[in-house]
């Protein structure tokens, strides 16, 4: 160890125990020519290098590569002459190559006549912290992004649903159903993290919310994980299309019922999923004259992932769908808003 000065060899013990007992601390010391000649216990721990294999080389191993190139030791060393310290928080090399993220600063040192004889650096292992603050960022970058959508979603169904209504009455139970239908999907996210939904929850919830008879809706498919925002898209839509069935389809009479198929074609690199929804059983179909909210919604919901095909046969409705089942899954895939 390089001596700066001389103190009492019992100071100069008491001090030496101080230094290689702050092991959450990496403390090195560097001559003028940058060279390293102090090493910790904190130091050793952090970056792995034993004292023979550090002692004597460039403290600048300690940088990446980039930081080397653009000059960061030495700034470091120029702010501590002519600021006192230089500020350290970057990302540093440990012997096995790897990276972590440190903070810390470095000083001059001087003798007891004020003559500069090195520099001393302090830093501490961050890398846990800065993990922990990014995770933070996006889950707060995350968060807002789903109130905006979910917002877009409620301000579409209110605008959508007075259009529609010829009533206000008729207006207040659509836009609250419609929200409630919106909710209960978000609920259903939130049991798995806001990770996935299955189909067949959907598909089960929808019905339960609604009041269904488990006969009336005839349901079969694969289990198929949704993401997010396909989940909320499929809730929203089987919601309108349920209800549309309720009021004036299959479900409105005793006799019909409603199937709802799904199933997943397996291709090399793009596993197709297709789903039917056929109506069967219920007062003969009529092609509306103009297009309503429920229409405009099951389209626009269903188009920002595939291919929908609405037919109105008059033995009942039946709707089509085709997509990718990775854009359905894929993570981070935002579908349009209704």
């Amino acid at each position: 160890m390089n001596r700066f000065s001389h103190p009492s060899r019992a100071r100069e013990r008491f001090l030496e125990a101080i230094l290689q007992s702050a092991i959450e601390y990496a403390i090195i010391a560097v001559d003028l020519e940058g060279l390293v000649t102090t090493w910790n216990e904190g130091a050793r721990r952090i970056f792995g290098w034993e004292d023979p294999e550090i002692i004597g080389r460039p403290v600048a191993v300690i940088f990446t590569e980039n930081d080397r190139e653009a000059g960061a030791p030495q700034r470091e060393m120029t702010a501590a002459l002519t600021d006192g310290h230089g500020d350290d928080e970057r990302w540093h090399v440990r012997k096995d190559g790897s990276l972590f993220w440190a903070s810390g600063q470095m000083m001059a040192l001087r003798s007891d006549d004020g003559e500069l004889e090195g520099f001393l650096k302090i830093l501490r292992d961050r890398t846990e912290q800065r993990e922990n603050e990014e995770r933070q960022r996006v889950l707060m970058h995350e968060l807002s992004h789903r109130i905006k959508n979910t917002l877009a979603v409620v301000q579409a169904i209110i605008s959508q649903s007075f259009r529609s209504a010829s009533r206000m009455v008729e207006a207040e139970q659509s836009i609250s159903a419609r929200i409630n239908a919106y909710a209960n999907a978000h609920d259903i996210l939130l049991q798995k993290n806001w990770l996935s939904a299955t189909m067949d929850t959907i598909v089960e919830a929808t019905a339960t919310n609604l009041g269904l008879e488990p006969d009336r809706i005839e349901a079969s498919g694969p289990d198929v994980h949704l993401n997010p925002q396909a989940a909320l898209s499929f809730s929203l839509v089987l919601h309108e299309l349920v209800t549309n069935a309720t009021k004036y389809g299959a479900l409105s009479v005793d006799t019909g019922s409603v199937r709802i198929e799904w199933s997943v074609l397996r291709n090399a690199g793009d596993d197709r999923f297709h789903l039917l929804w056929q109506e069967r059983g219920g007062p003969v179909v009529e092609r509306p004259k103009k297009k309503g909210f429920g229409s405009r919604l099951v389209r626009a919901s269903l188009a920002a992932f595939g291919d929908v095909s609405l037919d109105y046969a008059p033995t009942g409705i039946a709707i089509r769908f085709d997509a990718s089942l990775q854009k359905l899954q894929a993570k981070g895939c935002s579908g349009s808003q209704p």
